[in-house]
């Protein structure tokens, strides 16, 4: 089981940055929500934490100590940058190595991030934030675009666009941790007379939907489809 924190930057009293009547506060959570959705629906052996769920104000050290005290293996932090300049950079501790696996993280997350939204490339940092300093575990602070910016605004204020920055997440993810997919469902579709009843992945469920409409049907077709 891989442990998976998701930090979506400030909340509740505190809106992080504003720009082109967007808040801060609001597009980090989005994007965390859909990470830890695609997270938990698409790989197996994953678990997933989220500092905060709704709009609620959490201390910084309110968050690293949570992800601690879970032991978790990997903690994210999702930001929006303001400033006036535009596209996608990540940072790690300062004083870590390049070769070190938060690096290593960091590195994957950038290249499909950058890949998934066509953001410009700022490139990969380091700094000394609370959230790389005080985890015990590899940490990863993104940040997501220019909430200033015109440009990056109009893609932040585009929920489609957003679910593309959480997909380049968790593609960098999988790279880097080896995440594995599960397993997809094989359901027997049920057709009578041309119209689908029902998909059914247990056989004696099949056979029950078969013998419900043997009497007035002409024409049953068993298919098999992947979900």
């Amino acid at each position: 089981m891989i442990n998976i924190f998701l930090d979506p930057g400030h909340g509740g009293n505190d809106t992080g940055a504003v720009g082109n009547g967007l808040r801060e506060k609001d597009i980090t959570l989005f994007i965390a929500l859909e990470l830890r959705r695609l997270l938990q629906s698409e790989y197996e052996g994953v678990s997933v934490q989220l500092s905060r769920t709704n709009d609620e104000t959490v201390s910084l050290n309110e968050r690293t100590e949570r992800a601690n005290r879970w032991g978790a293996d990997v903690y994210i932090s999702i930001h929006v940058n303001a400033g006036g300049g535009t596209g996608y950079e990540d940072y790690i501790y300062h004083r870590l190595d390049e070769d070190s696996l938060a690096a290593r993280i960091r590195d994957a997350i950038h290249e499909e991030v950058v890949k998934a939204t066509g953001f410009r490339d700022r490139g990969k940092k380091r700094a000394n934030f609370h959230v790389l300093r005080e985890t015990a575990m590899p940490a990863v602070l993104t940040e997501n675009g220019f909430i200033d910016r015109e440009e990056d605004a109009r893609k932040l204020n585009d929920t489609r666009f957003l679910r593309m920055v959480a997909r380049g997440h968790v593609n960098g993810l999988e790279r880097a941790l080896g995440l594995r997919k599960k397993q997809k469902t094989a359901l027997t579709r049920v057709i009578v007379d041309g119209t689908q009843v029902g998909a059914f992945a247990e056989r004696e469920n099949v056979l029950r939907q078969v013998e419900r409409h043997l009497g007035r049907a002409r024409q049953i077709v068993l298919e098999q489809v992947r979900e």
